[in-house]
């Protein structure tokens, strides 16, 4: 009897592993494992990331709607809504808010396109010449990473003391030295402080775009170059004919980063000039911090944040949709 019946449980046992349905179960555990186990493991960022800038982003928002003054800081929840008329502040061009702001965001512009324009040529002229084979060129290339590998307190409180008016190093070799000045010239107020500002950007910057171009100048086939130089092909034929053209999809997102960088560079402009910026370099990063800290103007300070985000999202849009238009051109 008891043979018969461990012989019936183990014929049921076979029956049931043979069958399809209990061969398709586990492994559809399986596979639906190994599919969510990334996402599993990607939560943690994701939660992170949600804390540390959506949750902020959208309180920043709330606070906008609200007439939030140093009257409020301590529970700013119970500050009044304001609806519209932070923002109404902010884009009344001929109010003194307003034109300080369009003022600022000029401003910001100017520096940003000319600290990416010489970023970008300085970084593709140094990855262009990195290419070639020359007796110390791996030390070169350490020393050009420096600046973009220091802290940027550190870099920026050094540029600090080769800007001061008496004893630093920028006047001792302009005026000390080579005799281009008349007298030593102040660079962290007045007009030169925007010379000031531009300097330190393209020096801490352009080795970000040296370091981006000279990986993509990796993915270049060394015998377009060969044949071009066959053919005749000079340097100069060979790096507008071959070598740019080759990077377009790497400047393209270069470009798009150093823009939104230094567009909302806030450290360089604070660490140099302190909380009120010259007139002549105060980007509008700054200038949002003195609205809202220093006046005590949360609810107008977050109306301009919101502001230049939308402004950076449709300029974003925009470049994305003529590059992806631009690419899709060429490959035609």
């Amino acid at each position: 009897m008891t043979t018969t019946t461990a012989t019936a449980e183990a014929a049921e046992r076979t029956v049931r592993k043979n069958s399809p349905g209990a061969a398709r179960g586990p492994r559809r555990t399986g596979r639906i494992r190994r599919i969510g186990l990334p996402y599993l493991l990607l939560l943690p960022a994701l939660v992170l990331e949600l804390l540390v800038h959506l949750v902020p982003m959208v309180i920043g928002i709330v606070m906008s709607f609200k007439e939030l003054t140093q009257f409020y800081i301590r529970d700013w929840g119970t500050a009044p809504w304001s609806g519209l008329d932070n923002y109404k502040v902010s884009v009344d061009f001929d109010a003194p808010v307003g034109k300080a702001l369009l003022d600022s965001f000029f401003v910001t512009v100017t520096f940003t396109l000319l600290s990416v324009g010489l970023c970008w040529l300085i970084g593709t002229a140094a990855a262009i010449y990195m290419q070639g084979t020359f007796r110390g060129r791996g030390l070169l290339r350490a020393l050009f990473l420096i600046p973009y590998a220091l802290p940027v307190y550190t870099a920026v409180i050094t540029w600090v003391f080769m800007f001061q008016h008496d004893n630093g190093l920028v006047n001792h070799v302009l005026h000390d030295q080579l005799h281009l000045t008349d007298k030593p010239s102040f660079w962290l107020i007045g007009d030169n402080s925007f010379i000031a500002l531009l300097t330190v950007s393209v020096w801490k910057g352009w080795p970000f775009a040296f370091l981006i171009v000279m990986a993509g100048l990796q993915n270049i086939p060394q015998e377009l170059y060969e044949a071009a130089a066959l053919d005749g092909a000079g340097m100069w034929q060979q790096i507008r004919r071959i070598t740019l053209p080759s990077l377009r999809p790497v400047n393209q997102v270069l470009v798009l980063v150093l823009f939104l960088w230094t567009f909302n560079d806030f450290n360089t402009p604070y660490v140099l000039f302190g909380k009120t910026a010259p007139e002549a370099a105060d980007l509008i990063s700054v200038h949002i911090y003195q609205a809202s800290f220093v006046t005590w103007n949360f609810g107008t300070g977050s109306a301009m944040s919101v502001l230049l985000l939308l402004f950076l999202l449709v300029v974003t849009g925009v470049y994305l949709l003529l590059t992806s238009r631009g690419r899709k051109t060429a490959d035609v």
